[in-house]
């Protein structure tokens, strides 16, 4: 889960765009039942996946990437920056980058569980070559409202340049037992991007 406020966003991104992101997966439940729903939209999202879960569900990995998806670095272990040392954050960083590389896969984005950030997060991204993500909507699905909720508490969120905060896994802390409310809520972001002329594409 995540649980900060806005924290770092890319750079400037095209006027008519919109990014849904997830946190925390992949989850042999429900991000497929998440990816079924962003193809039927014709949508491309951006995963930041827990390393470990991405190595025990390669094939999911590979159908992200297949299906138009980015996928970004999220952690090995989910603990906060601010909570470890330096070296701690190195060594995972290196361990999830490992992990993803033996899947093929090259993260540029990273998304640090949390969102947080210690003095030694920027340094350890420039040594591998990896954009901090943030978010600028967070649509809080951890907490298991249903997907009308936090349409409703998200969608004056949902404007032009726009970054959405969702999770296709069940992280630390998650106070719900399933994300079939963050597909449902996906089905809704969807529907209101194609009537806003909104496109869903993965970060850069």
């Amino acid at each position: 889960m995540t649980t900060d406020a806005e924290t770092r966003t890319p750079s400037r991104r095209d006027v008519s765009t919109l990014a849904l992101t997830f946190d925390d997966g992949p989850d042999p439940r429900w991000t497929p039942r998440l990816l079924d729903v962003l193809a039927d939209a014709g949508a491309r999202a951006t995963f930041f996946p827990i390393a470990p879960r991405a190595a025990a569900h390669p094939e999911l990995m590979a159908r992200m990437v297949a299906e138009g998806h980015a996928v970004g670095l999220h952690c090995d272990a989910h603990e906060r920056h601010s909570r470890r040392c330096a070296a701690w954050v190195r060594a995972d960083t290196r361990r999830a980058l490992a992990r993803l590389a033996r899947l093929g896969l090259n993260p540029t984005l990273w998304r640090t569980p949390w969102g947080d950030a210690a003095p030694w997060t920027e340094p350890v991204a420039s040594e591998h070559g990896l954009r901090l993500v943030g978010w600028s909507v967070d649509t809080h699905d951890w907490r298991g409202d249903n997907a009308e909720t936090m349409f409703a508490a998200t969608a004056r969120g949902l404007r032009p340049g726009a970054i959405v905060l969702a999770h296709d896994g069940i992280g630390p802390g998650a106070r719900r037992a399933g994300a079939a409310q963050t597909v449902a809520l996906v089905q809704l972001v969807t529907g209101y991007a194609a009537d806003h002329g909104l496109t869903l594409t993965p970060l850069a």
